[in-house]
């Protein structure tokens, strides 16, 4: 069947369908589980003063 058949026939094209585009409507999630630190295999509780702290001497 071609387009020219569906003209005028009475089927919605797809100019005459409505699409819901509320807020609520998630096509992808913002951030995957392996995008996260545990995702990662990192635990939560980071030794990030640890390391400031023991930086070389010529880092200051």
């Amino acid at each position: 069947m071609s387009t020219e058949d569906l003209v005028g026939s009475g089927v919605p094209g797809d100019d005459d369908r409505t699409v819901d585009l509320s807020d609520d409507f998630v096509v992808l999630p913002e951030q995957t589980a392996d995008d996260t630190d545990s995702g990662w295999g990192e635990r939560r509780d980071g030794n990030d003063d640890w390391l400031l702290a023991e930086r070389p001497p010529h880092w200051s």
